[in-house]
């Protein structure tokens, strides 16, 4: 089973200027026979034996235990094409290919994401931040604040390439 997700709109991106279109249409998808929208009303969360049937063992240990995979070992990690990516266990967009910068930390590292699109927990001992998909609930890895980074948040989001998809620019 495929699966997209749809959010509301404002929520998807600030590109809103597409004549006679509205507000960040250039980001909607509605979904095709056989897709089930992770973030309709009417969904229920999946339970770990639907998890584990549509994850490979990887993406689930990452995704849904929220493991980490070895650094430098990720296909993002040193890929920059332009497109989205989005999350690997609900189809959610996440990021711009534009927010992607090199870190040097091994995983792919990205400014921002999408707005309303990554959820944000502080770890119990108040050293990290957990970003998980505001959609899914699927572990995309930690955000970190005030590294020095020349990027306009001056964040780090340092994400598992198991996590993502990229979908090139059409």
């Amino acid at each position: 089973e495929q699966v997209s997700a749809i959010l509301p709109v404002p929520l998807l991106c600030s590109q809103s200027s597409l004549p006679g279109a509205p507000p960040a249409s250039c980001c909607l998808r509605s979904p095709r026979a056989g897709e089930r929208s992770m973030a309709s009303s009417d969904s229920k969360p999946r339970s770990e034996e639907e998890w584990r049937a549509v994850l490979s063992p990887e993406q689930f240990r990452i995704l849904r235990l929220k493991g980490t995979e070895l650094p430098g070992t990720g296909e993002y990690n040193k890929f920059y094409g332009g497109g989205v990516y989005n999350c690997a266990g609900c189809g959610t967009p996440l990021y711009k290919s534009t927010t992607k910068f090199d870190s040097g930390c091994g995983w792919p590292a990205f400014f921002e994401g999408l707005p309303g699109a990554i959820h944000r927990t502080p770890d119990p001992d108040g050293r990290r931040v957990e970003i998980t998909c505001a959609s899914c609930g699927g572990h995309l890895g930690h955000v970190f604040k005030g590294e020095g980074f020349k990027t306009p948040t001056d964040e780090r989001h340092c994400v598992n390439s198991v996590s993502i998809k990229f979908t090139p620019a059409s």
